[in-house]
């Protein structure tokens, strides 16, 4: 069973996990990769549209907030919201810190899906999510021991594909290389009964 973690513990994670998806998803962007997820919708948004990442990831968020509430508690929504506010942030303002001159696609695939997944996984472990397509994938896996993994790795793949009406082939299948590492990284390791959030009871 999972034992719950201390405050110092779970801020940790809530850094180092929205520190290591964020700077994932900075990978991908550097080289017009997708990613799947409501970070994935974003991205897509963001192509056809004026809006930064940080502030259609946030927008796209909130109406799963509720499901959240509802089903997860007060305090995975809670964790959750902080953990999407973050990478909001970290996203649209990296560049100030960070600056990727040159990086190829395949590595950016490989590496910047790895670093979403581990992210991820810290922060599904200390009883949060990124919101949107996680918090369905927890909610399944929570109600029906369907692995979260699988359920995202559908639901990203999904939306990869959907792109192929405004990025390159090329991209689009080092996109899904990339979603495939992101989500086998869950699959492998974040199973039904092992750190996942049990609902709130009254």
């Amino acid at each position: 069973m999972d034992k719950d973690h201390n405050l110092r513990e779970n801020l940790l994670a809530l850094l180092l996990g929205s520190a290591l998806v964020s700077l994932g998803v900075i990978f991908f962007n550097q080289v017009g990769l997708l990613t799947g997820g409501t970070a994935g919708l974003a991205i897509f948004v963001t192509k056809v549209s004026d809006f930064t990442f940080g502030q259609v990831f946030f927008a796209l968020n909130l109406p799963f907030y509720l499901l959240s509430v509802m089903r997860m508690g007060w305090r995975f929504t809670l964790n959750t919201f902080v953990a999407v506010t973050l990478v909001s942030i970290a996203v649209d303002h990296l560049h100030h810190i960070i600056q990727i001159t040159h990086i190829e696609p395949l590595y950016a695939a490989l590496i910047g899906g790895g670093l979403i997944g581990m992210g991820m996984l810290v922060i599904f472990r200390h009883k949060m999510s990124l919101g949107g397509f996680n918090i369905l994938a927890l909610y399944l896996q929570e109600r029906f021991s369907i692995r979260a993994g699988k359920v995202q790795m559908a639901l990203d793949c999904a939306i990869v594909v959907m792109s192929l009406f405004i990025v390159d082939i090329t991209l689009i299948l080092l996109s899904v290389l990339g979603a495939i590492t992101t989500n086998l990284i869950l699959a492998m390791n974040h199973k039904p009964g092992r750190y996942q959030p049990k609902p709130e009871t009254a």
